[in-house]
């Protein structure tokens, strides 16, 4: 039976969509499969690794059967990825095997049944709905994903909080020792609702949404969130636990504050971060009126020292970071200049971008 012809690129788009989560190494076998479903010209590609689960269709069936299998997600777009751009490709459906034909070329590949895949259970009902065009949610997670705890024993910072707040929709994000808060403006507004989104979730989305003013649909309940943009459908598990509340982590009324241009501090960072070694990531920063001194040293007595002439006329300060989260920032923000707050060498500092409060980031001191 012939599930699918049409042109390469036409195929390969829904499979680079749907094949990110898939893992080659599962304790369940099938999962390194993607599941397929075809209903006439319709057809769905489906893949989960029981936490995530992405679908996206196309119309590229061929004839009006009613046919579903699953088959490996990797090998399939490795082959699709290999064949010339030109010509159909046709994918058959016989005796437990698929067959990959392109020209000259063929290639058949082991099949898995679609009744034994396991697709996740949909929430009965989801208790809030938000509607934001795709940039802005994108951007949304930008702002904040770099913050994002990787593997840490605290299992609800391994993920980015997802908060609906009136009108307003607020990403934060952290792992202990720095964090990240952004927000935008919707036109409806809802009850206070929050929900925290697994790391692998955020970086797929980040994947996935594009730039432009379509609009994504977010659909939260108890225990997932459900994202419908373009042809694409992305349910999600959440992480349970208590967030910590950011509320209480941004400092407030700290007086010692300057603006300085983002790229030349960003630029003198990562100078400075050449003479940092790779268990010990720190820079010293000494600011004192009309300057900035930014300063690194290492195991062998190396040093590096960069000053930067500031706009500054409050007390001397100084206090060590980790650069690696200062370039984290500098390098995600599109802006050309931020502001620093500072209260002593044992306080948070806090980067925000001047005429922007929607956007607001907290890195502890490190001891030098």
């Amino acid at each position: 039976m012939q599930l699918v012809k049409t042109s390469r690129d036409t195929l390969l788009r829904p499979l680079q969509i749907v094949s990110g989560i898939v893992e080659r190494r599962h304790t369940l076998p099938i999962l390194a499969n993607i599941l397929i479903r075809k209903d006439g010209e319709r057809v769905s590609f489906l893949s989960t690794d029981i936490e995530v689960q992405i679908t996206t269709h196309a119309q590229v069936g061929s004839g009006n059967d009613v046919a579903a299998t699953t088959v490996a997600a990797r090998k399939l777009l490795d082959i699709l990825r290999a064949l010339p751009d030109s010509g159909d490709v046709s994918l058959t459906l016989a005796n437990k095997r698929m067959t990959v034909q392109c020209g000259k070329s063929r290639f058949a590949l082991q099949t898995l049944a679609a009744e034994e895949f396991p697709t996740v259970a949909q929430a009965e009902s989801y208790s809030a709905k938000v509607t934001l065009p795709q940039k802005t949610l994108k951007h949304l997670f930008n702002m904040v994903h770099f913050s994002m705890a990787q593997q840490d024993i605290r299992y609800y910072l391994n993920g980015l909080l997802l908060v609906v707040d009136g009108k307003n929709v607020i990403a934060v994000a952290t792992d202990g020792h720095r964090l990240a808060f952004c927000q935008v403006a919707c036109e409806e507004e809802f009850a206070r609702q929050e929900v925290i989104i697994p790391r692998k979730t955020i970086i797929e989305l980040q994947r996935l949404l594009d730039d432009t003013d379509e609009p994504v649909s977010i659909e939260i309940a108890s225990n997932q969130v459900k994202l419908s943009f373009a042809d694409i459908e992305l349910i999600s598990k959440l992480v349970e636990g208590k967030f910590p509340d950011y509320t209480r982590v941004v400092p407030k009324g700290y007086k010692n504050n300057f603006t300085i241009g983002r790229d030349a501090l960003l630029r003198s960072l990562q100078r400075a971060a050449i003479m940092t070694s790779d268990k010990f990531k720190g820079v010293r920063c000494i600011v004192t009126p009309g300057s900035m001194k930014v300063s690194s040293t290492n195991a062998d007595q190396e040093e590096a020292v960069e000053e930067i002439e500031i706009d500054y006329g409050g007390d001397s300060v100084d206090i060590g970071f980790n650069v690696t989260y200062l370039l984290d920032v500098l390098n995600n923000l599109k802006c050309d200049s931020i502001n620093i707050a500072l209260g002593d060498a044992n306080s948070s500092a806090l980067i925000t971008v001047p005429d922007n409060p929607d956007f607001k980031y907290v890195v502890m001191p490190m001891r030098i």
